[in-house]
C-alpha cells in the first residue's frame, strides 16, 4: 500500500492492534528509477505481519497541501528485519517532496500496523502474486520472510513493469530463487523500446496466455493482486473470466503514487 491505496479479500491472518509511535529516519536509497526506499527505527516491541502496511505522517512539515501530511505505505520490508522500510515513486507533491529532503534523524509518526493482504496461516494451497511496479512492496516482504522461516508455501510471483530501470528489487525476487525452493520467479517488460538494459525475460503484459505457460501443474491457487487500479481491475477481470472463483482472489490497489 503506496500512498492511497484499498484493499479487499484479505486472508484474515493476524490481530496485530494498531499503535502510534514517534521514529527517525535513518536511511535512504534509490531502488529503481525515481523509486525510493526510505528506512525508519523500529519500535521496541513493534510488530506485523508480511504485507501489512502503516499510516506515515510528517511533523510540522516545512511546506504542505489539500493532500495532507498522512499516506498509507506498505512496510516493505520483512517483520524479521531490523528497520522498517517503506517504498515510494517519487512525484511532485509537497509530502513526496518533503519526504526525500529531510535530514537523517528527523521524527515522523507511524500508526498501525493495518491490513489484511498476508500469507495463509497454512500452505495447503499454492500462492500466485500478480504485481505491478510499486505494487511488488507486499510481496517483498512476504517473500524475504519466507526466505528467512523457510516457509513451505508454493509461490509464484509475476512482476510487470515497462523496463527493467522501473522494477524495484528486481535482482533481489531474482536471487530469491536460490533461497526458496518452492519458489518462481516470472518478470515482464512492457516497454523495453525505452529501456538502455538487456532483456532475456517476458515481455508485454500479463495475460492468460502468459499466467497458463508458466502455471503448469500448480492446482486451484489462490491468486493476489497488487498495483495501480486500472491493472487490478482488468487482472481481476481475466481471472474471474478464466473460471476463478471471486473469493480466491485477493486484491490491493496503489493509486496516488
Amino acid at each position: 500500500m503506496n500512498d492511497v491505496a484499498s484493499e479487499d479479500q484479505g486472508s484474515g491472518l493476524n490481530a496485530i492492534q494498531p499503535s502510534s509511535h514517534r521514529v527517525g529516519l535513518i536511511a535512504r536509497s534509490e531502488v529503481a528509477l525515481r523509486t525510493m526506499a526510505f528506512y525508519f527505527e523500529r519500535p521496541p516491541g513493534f510488530t506485523f505481519t508480511a504485507g501489512q502496511f502503516i499510516d506515515l505522517t510528517l511533523l510540522d512539515p516545512p511546506e504542505t497541501d489539500s493532500e495532507g501530511n498522512t499516506r498509507a505505505f506498505t512496510l516493505a520490508g520483512a517483520p524479521s528485519e531490523e528497520h522498517l522500510m517503506v517504498v515510494t515513486r517519487l512525484r511532485d507533491t509537497a509530502f513526496k517532496r518533503v519526504l526525500n529532503a529531510m535530514p537523517f534523524e528527523t521524527v515522523v509518526n507511524i500508526e498501525g500496523p493495518f491490513g489484511n493482504l498476508t500469507l495463509p496461516e497454512t500452505a495447503g494451497r499454492p500462492l500466485v502474486f500478480l504485481a505491478g511496479g510499486i505494487g511488488i512492496t507486499p510481496f517483498r516482504s512476504m517473500l524475504v520472510q519466507a526466505a528467512t522461516q523457510h516457509l513451505p508455501h508454493r509461490l509464484v510471483l509475476f512482476y510487470s513493469n515497462r523496463h527493467p530501470e522501473d522494477a524495484p528489487f528486481l535482482h533481489e525476487l531474482q536471487d530469491l530463487e536460490r533461497k526458496i525452493s518452492n519458489y518462481t520467479f516470472v518478470a515482464t517488460m512492457t516497454q523495453m523500446e525505452k529501456s538502455d538494459c538487456s532483456w532475456t525475460g517476458e515481455t508485454g503484459y500479463l495475460d492468460h496466455a502468459m499466467l497458463t505457460r508458466h502455471l503448469q501443474g500448480i492446482e486451484s491457487p489462490l491468486y493476489y493482486i497488487v498495483g495501480p487500479p486500472a491493472m487490478v481491475k482488468v487482472l481481476r477481470a481475466m481471472l474471474k473470466n478464466a473460471g476463478v472463483r471471486q473469493v480466491d482472489i485477493r486484491t490491493e490497489e496503489f493509486a496516488g503514487y
